[in-house]
């Protein structure tokens, strides 16, 4: 049998404007105002995942070197599962070594920290460390790419196919912009990017003395106010193309563009995704995580009689400014028995706006409750005699 409590309440989302680094925008603008003359692109809301814009978004076709997304991303998640440490030391292999294009010049049988060889791939998009990082994870590039493909299915990225971990040029390695702002936003759910991703140079040191320079190839964060990261691309096929991440506030937005002309067509392109999306929408918290309801809940069988329901996560809601939803929470609680530690889960809070599905969060207890004992069960008899 569940509970259910109903509390009803009113957002009432304030209008704010938001001015860019590159582009005004204004609340009144629309979609239809938006001139992005690239190839394709794409703006989302990272808390939610809501589009707000799309181009030609599920188009395949070359990314360049935003294939390095899915690179670090696996990297990261190795990182926080444990797998991998920023601390571990790497051997540069002559494979590793003879990668051309954008690179941080290794040494071919020298060791380097992962931490440095992520840091060289954030900032000056290295192909030679991208090497490096696949044949130490996974022993070889082709059995880390396929951990990749697998990755990317995972993701639900359907159009995207890679052959490397680079983005050099492959004829059958293909993505889209959608599936780059899903595995952007996969990449940035992990803090750990962020150290790398606002660094605009630094002096990458080689085992023999030797320093290379490194610039962050991704402008933005410079030009852009509240822009912290993103990944640039660049091949004669693919063109010029870059997923960037700028927050304002409580609104993180992700904007991709792919297959613009010139490096500064493709910064001004982001630039104005991010106006019109800071311009006329805004992110609000609906729950808070740790944030107990005042009502209690009945446990059976326990050395405490009730506990209160707490919310596992931090839930947003992204809407267009000016929107008054209402807003219901439906608190879903089986019937409790003990025993039940604290942070066990103990149900589910459901938030709605007029019948659709806003959120979804776990409940857990805010306590512990032991199982009642046979001197328990004798006390509780005696004092309610």
């Amino acid at each position: 049998m569940k509970k259910f409590l109903i509390l009803s309440l009113t957002v009432i989302l304030a209008f704010g404007i938001f001015c860019g680094a590159t582009v005004t925008a204004n609340a009144e603008q629309t979609v239809s105002a938006l001139d992005i003359k690239a190839r394709s692109a794409l703006l989302m809301d990272y808390d939610t995942g809501t589009i707000v814009f799309a181009k030609n978004e599920k188009e395949r076709m070359p990314i360049a070197s935003m294939v390095k997304i899915m690179t670090l991303l696996l990297a990261l998640e190795d990182i926080d599962a444990g797998k991998l440490s920023v601390d571990d030391t790497v051997r540069a292999s002559e494979n590793a070594a003879s990668m051309g294009g954008s690179q941080a010049f290794l040494d071919a049988g020298s060791d380097y920290t992962v931490n440095e060889l992520l840091k060289s791939i954030v900032v000056g998009s290295a192909n030679d460390s991208c090497v490096a990082i696949a044949e130490h994870i996974s022993g070889s590039v082709d059995t880390f790419v396929a951990r990749m493909n697998e990755k990317a299915k995972s993701l639900g990225m359907l159009d995207t196919r890679f052959i490397n971990c680079t983005g050099l040029p492959g004829a059958e390695q293909y993505c889209c912009a959608h599936d780059v702002a899903l595995m952007t936003r996969a990449l940035i759910s992990h803090e750990k990017f962020f150290d790398y991703s606002k660094v605009w140079m630094f002096d990458f040191a080689h085992p023999s003395g030797r320093v290379t320079q490194l610039s962050n190839t991704n402008k933005l964060i410079r030009a852009y106010e509240g822009c912290d990261g993103g990944k640039t691309g660049f091949t004669n096929d693919a063109k010029f193309c870059l997923s960037a991440t700028a927050k304002r506030g409580d609104t993180r937005l992700i904007s991709v563009v792919c297959g613009a002309e010139s490096s500064k067509v493709r910064n001004a392109q982001n630039a104005a995704l991010f106006n019109f999306g800071f311009a006329n929408y805004e992110t609000k918290q609906v729950v808070k995580a740790g944030i107990a309801a005042d009502t209690e809940y009945s446990v059976s069988g326990g050395k405490e009689s009730a506990i209160k329901a707490v919310p596992a996560a931090d839930k947003f809601v992204f809407l267009k400014k000016g929107d008054t939803p209402a807003l219901e929470y439906n608190y879903e609680i089986p019937e409790l028995r003990a025993p039940i530690e604290s942070g066990d889960v103990i149900g589910t809070l459901k938030v709605t706006n007029k019948g659709e599905a806003v959120c979804e969060v776990p409940l857990v207890s805010d306590r512990t409750v032991l199982k009642s004992g046979y001197l328990d069960i004798v006390d509780d008899f005696i004092a309610n005699w």
